[in-house]
């Protein structure tokens, strides 16, 4: 796979939003929202910056897992940040409105959107667990007891359970795509990385400059996370239990290796490009197609403003 060399790798990052972009810089972090008027708010908010308060989380794999728990809370900060300014002045009639939706304003007022993803991710987080650690190591265990000699080599299990995992995880990205608030999502995550490749050019942060980069970029979360379920394969390799309580809770527990090791890894590709890098890429990349679509210029817009405004002016997001 050929990829477009840089002359520059920046340390800035970003993340799709609602109607908008989180763009992370060395300095500060900045929400990017289209409003219903038309217009673009930036808004600054508070990453928790683990790793620059704890040496100790600077040491590899560490890091990785402390910018994981960062990662997360800061997007979901900027996540929610994000829907209420995007739905920002929109009324529904009460009369449109269930009954779960009056429930939720009486008891939340402005609070209900924030209530309801903070819902959603608990239960995400105990769906993903049974569906991608129970059900693949229960799945093998049926299918040995048909064929006893997949008990003989480890390796048969491990891979089984890891293919499984992302044959899985798929097929859920396929079917998110169809529902069109998260192709939105999906093009504001395009319209992300073609400005950061942008900006890594040395070109002008212009929409018809923007609009000729790529919208697959080496240091993505979808790549990360792709990583992790291969790196999680290898893990495999050194459990040797069968039960699928006791390997899939060894596996929970071992999940921050997991993440140091793919974080490791990400990192390495987006600071250097050859062979080898494009090699450990590449699946991610694949997988990109799927998460990031190609934006709309009102989109790019917004990406461009919330990338000007974590430049620092000396140059220290650069990463020589």
């Amino acid at each position: 796979m050929k990829r477009e060399k840089t002359k520059k790798i920046t340390s800035i990052g970003g993340q799709a939003l609602m109607e908008g972009i989180m763009m992370r810089g060395p300095l500060k972090t900045t929400v990017g929202v289209r409003k219903n008027d038309g217009s673009i708010e930036l808004e600054e908010i508070q990453p928790l910056n683990l790793t620059k308060k704890y040496k100790l989380l600077r040491l590899p794999i560490l890091r990785g897992v402390a910018n994981m728990i960062d990662s997360l809370i800061t997007g979901n900060k900027a996540l929610m940040l994000s829907a209420d300014k995007a739905m920002e002045g929109e009324e529904v009639p009460e009369e449109e409105l269930s009954k779960f939706d009056l429930w939720l304003d009486k008891h939340f007022g402005e609070k209900a959107v924030g209530f309801i993803m903070g819902a959603a991710m608990v239960l995400a987080v105990v769906f993903c667990i049974a569906v991608f650690f129970f059900v693949p190591t229960w799945l093998f265990n049926l299918l040995a007891s048909a064929f006893p000699f997949l008990n003989d080599a480890i390796i048969w299990r491990s891979a089984f359970e890891g293919i499984l995992r992302i044959i899985l995880f798929l097929i859920y990205m396929a079917l998110v795509t169809l529902n069109k608030d998260i192709k939105r999502v999906f093009q504001y995550h395009g319209a992300e990385h073609k400005t950061i490749f942008c900006y890594e050019h040395e070109l002008d942060l212009t929409v018809e400059n923007v609009r000729k980069q790529s919208r697959f970029h080496p240091r993505c979360g979808t790549s990360f996370i792709v990583l992790m379920l291969i790196v999680g394969i290898l893990i495999g390799l050194f459990i040797p239990f069968t039960d699928v309580w006791l390997r899939s809770s060894i596996k929970i527990a071992l999940l921050p290796v997991t993440v140091g090791i793919g974080y490791e890894l990400i990192k390495i590709c987006g600071r250097h490009d050859n062979i080898i890098t494009r090699i450990i890429a590449a699946p991610g990349i694949w997988m990109q197609h799927l998460t990031t679509k190609e934006p709309k210029d009102d989109m790019i817009e917004v990406a461009i403003e919330a990338m000007k405004d974590v430049i620092p002016e000396n140059g220290e997001d650069i990463i020589k």
